[in-house]
């Protein structure tokens, strides 16, 4: 599945704004995959795009790839 998820995080501090962007998208995944939120594993790729401009400026909205396996892990990546 993709899905294109908005990451508007203005009311948070400006240095903690890429952690708070990586909560909302564990948020997002397992709200619409029905996953367990501690079972939700994002890629490398993925984290290495939020954070890419440091910690105060993350992308306002980011494209992934969500795959669930039969275990309920579910796996988050950069399409």
């Amino acid at each position: 599945m993709f899905y294109m998820i908005p990451l508007r995080v203005k009311c948070v501090p400006r240095s903690d704004r890429s952690a708070a962007a990586m909560k909302k998208i564990k948020v997002f995944v397992a709200r619409h995959t029905h996953g367990d939120p501690e079972k939700i594993w994002i890629d490398d790729s993925l984290n290495k795009a939020i954070w890419a401009k440091g910690g105060s400026s993350p992308p306002r909205r980011i494209s992934v790839k969500v795959i669930k396996f039969e275990d309920g892990v579910v796996e988050v990546s950069v399409p």
